[in-house]
């Protein structure tokens, strides 16, 4: 018997009992009718043998294209396809053998109507039965993406968009003015930068053709499983609502790439908030100009911008960057320590300092290399 599918195991069943009795008959007439014409025998015989052969070449052809391994070939499905069209699609990138076959098994295991759209990896090598189980089932191509922390909107969007997974306008579009049923969202400052540091650094996956706001809800979403109740409460406790405990976070990311550093910026970012100075990173100048500098120069540091604090008292209007996790942490778990300043050494960790003299000396010692005009 033909291995093809268990839902083929009735219909092989009733097509070989009609083969069977029909021969049976032939076999009856000829003991019991001897004199009948050898005509009408073989007419009934001929009957009998064409049934089972149209039977078994029906079978043929839910049978695979190519016997064996073969090349996956991807395949688009549209939304709202019908069996018709869904056959000739098949038939057209050479994985069924025919189309109208395709289409009256899926009628007979009553599958019509079941097929979803999206983006399919199918081979030549596999039968009827087992392509359609994939198109039934939902088992589409998907792709993955990976958001680094510390990215910017801008650099999202250019990120997704090299990759042709979404149309940038769109996606700025939807990321200035679409509307997200999240609680957190609510209240913070409006126009094109209100979900920066909102679009969680991870990794994604998604179908072909995924919708742009889908995308940033994921973001979104994903982002919603780090704010719990207890992180709310830590940020209140150190005098930070929310919104500005996302923006120092996205300060600290932007400022030390070594997680052990995290929650030493964190302190000292808090220390100078308290002490009422001005914070003075030159991450959130850079997000500022619009670029990211290896040495930042004094013009740079008067730029004119509510981002620029060299210029502004305490936090910015709201985040520069996407902060992971540790960053979160670290804005709201603050190391003990009273630092007021720190500056990176040669080999790409901080030195930190409680006063402002020891800090010049940290300056001379390890900023030298850099001519700052």
């Amino acid at each position: 018997m033909p291995t093809l599918s268990k839902n083929l195991v009735p219909l092989w069943r009733k097509m070989y009992n009609i083969v069977s009795v029909l021969m049976q008959g032939v076999i009856h007439i000829y003991k019991n009718f001897p004199k009948l014409t050898l005509a009408i025998l073989v007419i009934l015989g001929t009957v009998a043998f064409s049934l089972g052969g149209v039977y078994f070449y029906s079978l043929s052809l839910l049978e695979p294209v190519v016997k064996g391994q073969a090349e996956p070939v991807s395949i688009e499905i549209p939304g709202g396809s019908s069996t018709v069209s869904v056959g000739r699609i098949l038939e057209k990138q050479g994985l069924i053998k025919n189309a109208l076959a395709f289409r009256l098994y899926v009628r007979y295991v009553g599958e019509d109507g079941s097929i979803l759209a999206g983006e399919y990896r199918l081979s030549p090598g596999m039968s009827v039965p087992e392509i359609l189980e994939k198109l039934t089932s939902g088992e589409v191509v998907t792709y993955s993406f990976t958001i680094p922390e510390g990215y910017n909107v801008r650099q999202i969007t250019d990120l997704l968009a090299e990759k042709g997974y979404v149309d940038r306008d769109k996606f700025m579009e939807v990321v200035k003015r679409e509307q997200f049923d999240y609680e957190f969202l609510q209240g913070i400052p409006q126009g094109e930068r209100r979900l920066e540091g909102y679009l969680f650094p991870a990794t994604y996956r998604i179908m072909k053709g995924t919708p742009e706001q889908e995308i940033v809800d994921m973001m979104l979403k994903r982002f919603e499983q780090e704010i719990t109740p207890a992180y709310r409460e830590k940020a209140r406790v150190l005098g930070l609502n929310l919104h500005q405990a996302v923006t120092l976070a996205s300060i600290i990311e932007r400022e030390t790439m070594k997680d052990a550093e995290r929650p030493v910026v964190a302190a000292v970012l808090l220390n100078r908030m308290r002490k009422g100075m001005k914070l003075e990173t030159d991450a959130t100048v850079q997000y500022a100009l619009g670029v990211n500098k290896e040495r930042l120069l004094y013009k740079d540091l008067k730029v004119d911008s509510p981002y620029n604090t060299y210029k502004i008292q305490g936090l910015p209007p709201g985040p520069i960057a996407s902060p992971g996790r540790p960053s979160l942490q670290a804005a709201v778990n603050p190391a003990p320590v009273d630092y007021l300043y720190y500056v990176v050494s040669r080999d790409g960790e901080h030195v930190f300092s409680k006063t402002f003299e020891e800090h010049s000396r940290n300056k001379r010692k390890y900023l030298a290399r850099f001519k700052t005009p």
